[in-house]
């Protein structure tokens, strides 16, 4: 008689980067005083319209003590591959320090349609390899109508095991109280709460607008994110 002994979970494992409800957990205790020194999940490399490589991206994670991020270049994942190669080194290099090493989720920025805004939604915890974000991973913009729309965009984050969030919800021509309710209404997972609009140094989430969109995210149920929008060399603010 031939014993499997492969334990019973094994094809449902997960990497790290991937896990959802860890995520979800995190997001839960996501405050105005977060980001940038403990979360960021919303920063750019190289790889999009960034000025940081993704190993130095790693690097002043440690530095500043960051215990979550996420790479969000725009419909890319090489920002996130390239980061998860140098973690991963780093952590073989100090196997004494490996508590200390940040959380790194996979993550991606996708532009959509909304209420005939053209809008940004951030894609975490998903699985870059699924077929349902092909479209969407391939360096540029998203392209035909079927694809462009916020519903399917969403749709297609979740059917790769993401969450979707709405960025940065008051920068767009439509208000956030019109953009926040349409997007619940396609499932939506999250909306990024804190955000520096005004790019402040030091980076602040801006008070007036954090206001009004963590009161529409708990009127709807949705997690709240935070993120510098790293553009620069320092992922302590945008630019």
């Amino acid at each position: 008689m031939t014993v499997n002994l492969a334990p019973a979970t094994a094809y449902s494992l997960k990497p790290e980067a991937q896990n959802i409800s860890a995520l979800k957990q995190v997001l839960q205790t996501i405050n105005a005083d977060s980001c940038p020194g403990s979360y960021n999940f919303h920063l750019h490399t190289v790889n999009s319209d960034g000025r940081s490589q993704s190993e130095k991206v790693m690097e002043q994670a440690i530095a500043v003590g960051l215990k979550g991020l996420a790479i969000t270049d725009h419909h890319s994942t090489q920002g996130y591959a390239q980061a998860q190669i140098w973690l991963d080194n780093w952590k073989l290099k100090h196997p004494d320090k490996i508590s200390a090493a940040p959380t790194l989720w996979t993550g991606a920025e996708i532009n959509a349609e909304l209420l005939n805004n053209d809008v940004h939604i951030l894609a975490y915890a998903f699985d870059p390899e699924h077929p349902s974000l092909t479209p969407y991973l391939r360096g540029k913009g998203t392209e035909g109508h079927a694809c462009y729309s916020a519903a399917r965009v969403i749709e297609a984050i979740q059917e790769a095991g993401g969450l979707a969030v709405l960025a940065h919800p008051c920068r767009y021509r439509s208000t956030a109280d019109k953009l926040i309710p349409e997007a619940a209404r396609f499932g939506i997972d999250g909306v990024e709460t804190y955000y520096a609009y005004g790019n402040p140094c030091p980076w602040k989430p801006s008070p007036k607008q954090t206001a009004l969109v963590k009161d529409l995210a708990e009127t709807y149920g949705l997690l709240g994110t935070c993120g510098t929008d790293s553009h620069g060399l320092s992922l302590l603010v945008r630019i």
